[in-house]
């Protein structure tokens, strides 16, 4: 799933793309993308877009007179510019937005259908699409840890809490808790203040980071390859590799539809977490510590 960092520079690429240019129509081929139907979808039509903003993980579109469209990209949701001239399109094709300098295509790959599309009026509309997290960039360390401990969870599951954190996903939170030199499984409420300092220092210095890398690749272009997996990240999608400070193996816990990826010598103590289905698997022969493995 596209986040903080992927849909800062989405947001700045349509800036340079659409923004004030109109918006003539949009020729939605999924019905099932289309998730409002008041106002309809033709009141955007013949629109200029006044400007683009990010609310979480969702990307609005301001059309004007708190006209809002909110595009939300979920897991395999992308978006794709083609210039006037340029004929070809991406392969699922949800909706495409016409202007005269190109086509916007929104496109998601498999079969879920979960990427959505939905058109607003009014700023209390909009709020109210809002999980309400704070902003990982802006906030104060206070306001972070407020976030932190407002319930007592796993710091994985926390910052990848909308509620509580806007725009973290499981990607970027590994790369976090890594520089953090913290256990994903460690629970929130029983940080100390200084663990709680180098997670937020360690959230700001991540996500601005991995922003400018993104920001450089896209040039002036616009982002071609949106991917939770990047060369250079330091434990994400990188179970069994060297950890890039320690050399130790990365490992990993399996849980649902994701994967959390962590070095045990760098932020367990030596510990491998326990996942549940391999330890089920293994039982007694589960290494618990890297030098049994």
């Amino acid at each position: 799933m596209p986040e903080l960092p992927d849909v800062q520079v989405y947001l700045e690429a349509l800036d340079r793309k659409i923004v004030g240019q109109r918006l003539d129509r949009i020729v939605v081929a999924s019905p099932f993308v289309l998730r409002s139907y008041d106002p309809p979808l033709a009141a955007a039509f013949g629109r200029t877009v006044a400007g683009t903003r990010r609310i979480g993980k969702r990307i609005v579109l301001d059309l004007g007179e708190t006209l809002f469209i909110v595009i939300h990209l979920m897991i395999a949701g992308r978006l794709h510019w083609r210039g006037a001239a340029e004929k070809r399109k991406p392969p699922g094709v949800l909706a495409t937005f016409e202007f005269p300098n190109g086509k916007l295509y929104f496109t998601e790959a498999g079969t879920r259908k979960r990427a959505s599309l939905t058109l607003v009026r009014g700023e209390d509309a909009l709020r109210a699409l809002d999980p309400g997290g704070v902003e990982p960039l802006l906030s104060s360390f206070e306001e972070f840890d407020a976030a932190l401990r407002r319930e007592n969870h796993t710091v994985k599951r926390s910052l990848t809490d909308p509620h509580l954190f806007s725009g973290i996903g499981n990607a970027y939170s590994d790369e976090i808790l890594h520089a953090a030199q913290l256990s994903p499984l460690k629970l929130t409420r029983s940080l100390s203040d200084e663990e709680a300092r180098r997670l937020w220092k360690a959230t700001r210095t991540t996500l601005a980071s991995w922003t400018d890398i993104l920001r450089r690749e896209t040039g002036e272009g616009f982002p071609g390859k949106v991917t939770a997996f990047r060369e250079g990240m330091a434990v994400h999608g990188r179970f069994g590799k060297p950890c890039p400070v320690c050399q130790a193996p990365v490992q990993r816990i399996v849980y649902a539809e994701n994967e959390c990826n962590y070095c045990a010598r760098c932020q367990t103590g030596g510990v491998i977490l326990a996942d549940r289905a391999l330890s089920r698997l293994l039982h007694k022969t589960f290494p618990r510590a890297l030098d049994e493995g």
